[in-house]
């Protein structure tokens, strides 16, 4: 009875769990990609990397009430100098931006990305999505999580790659996955749903950068918001290595058209899908300007 009744019923929620699944795997993919920007300053204070510069270290004064502002001023010696009402308010420390920021914002997780993510799409066409799916997932949780114990600037850099490697399988294996688990009206609904990960995890990043690091849980100040994204992450990503199947694969707009034969295997296999080498896709200059144009973009803050 049980096979019979409930689950039959709960098999019809498969697909929407699935969607909720690795939605949620994306947008702690993304919260973990911008923390390094939210948590800039926090964190380059504490690893002692970029640039240093004069900032102001009282919260509650506004600029119009500094008789100089911090920001103006070049020297370390002169800014320790600057007082207002018997107080220091500025202080000279490194400011989170600068060279060494702008390599962890952008080639060192855009390059690894955009190329890996090429490799891992030709991938999900020839092999088990949703276990490639869950080794990617596994791989980014865990460089977020060691990121919370990194005691020099190149440990960030080596975990930004390994984390950006896992993050590009995300995207095009889940995308895979729900466009063969939902018919293709609700396709549009869907993949829009899954796409909102990337501006789920952005937007949490800035409350989580901002305050979390304030609190200073533990004395572990920035390093809580990698070590709570990777908690869960872990959850995430048991999950989908354990309830995550391999759907049937179909063809895009080749569904229900009068010219497929029904039970024509070939069709719903997706072997009639035109073969196109990687190399033939990474060559492409629409491909090597994203990968110069993304990497740009993520060097600012």
């Amino acid at each position: 009875m049980f096979q019979g009744g409930i689950w039959t019923k709960l098999e019809g929620f498969y697909k929407w769990y699935v969607l909720g699944l690795v939605s949620v795997g994306y947008i702690l993919g993304e919260l973990g990609h911008y923390l390094i920007g939210t948590t800039s300053k926090v964190t380059a204070d504490d690893l002692h990397y970029g640039d240093k510069s004069c900032m102001l270290n009282a919260s509650h004064l506004s600029l119009n009430q500094l008789p100089v502002v911090c920001e103006s001023v070049n020297s370390s010696e002169i800014c320790e100098t600057l007082v207002l009402n018997g107080s220091r308010y500025c202080e000279w420390g490194y400011n989170g931006l600068g060279i060494d920021y702008q390599v962890l914002a952008g080639p060192a997780f855009m390059a690894v990305f955009t190329v890996v993510g090429v490799i891992l799409g030709v991938v999900a066409d020839k092999y088990n999505r949703a276990r490639v799916l869950s080794i990617c997932t596994i791989v980014f949780v865990v460089a977020i999580l060691l990121m919370g114990s990194v005691s020099k600037y190149w440990h960030l850099v080596v975990l930004r790659m390994i984390m950006a490697a896992g993050e590009s399988g995300c995207n095009p294996l889940a995308t895979g996955i729900l466009t063969d688990l939902f018919p293709e009206h609700q396709r549009a609904l869907v993949l829009s749903i899954f796409n909102w990960g990337i501006y789920g995890g952005y937007g949490i990043a800035f409350p989580v950068g901002r305050y979390i690091p304030t609190l200073n849980a533990w004395g572990l100040s920035w390093r809580l918001c990698y070590y709570g994204a990777g908690i869960v992450g872990l959850l995430v990503a048991a999950l989908t290595f354990l309830t995550l199947r391999e759907p049937e694969r179909t063809t895009i707009g080749e569904e229900g058209t009068t010219s497929a034969k029904p039970g024509d295997s070939t069709l719903e296999s997706g072997k009639k899908m035109p073969q196109v080498t990687i190399w033939h896709v990474i060559a492409q200059p629409r491909i090597l300007l994203l990968c110069i144009a993304a990497s740009i973009r993520h060097c600012g803050k």
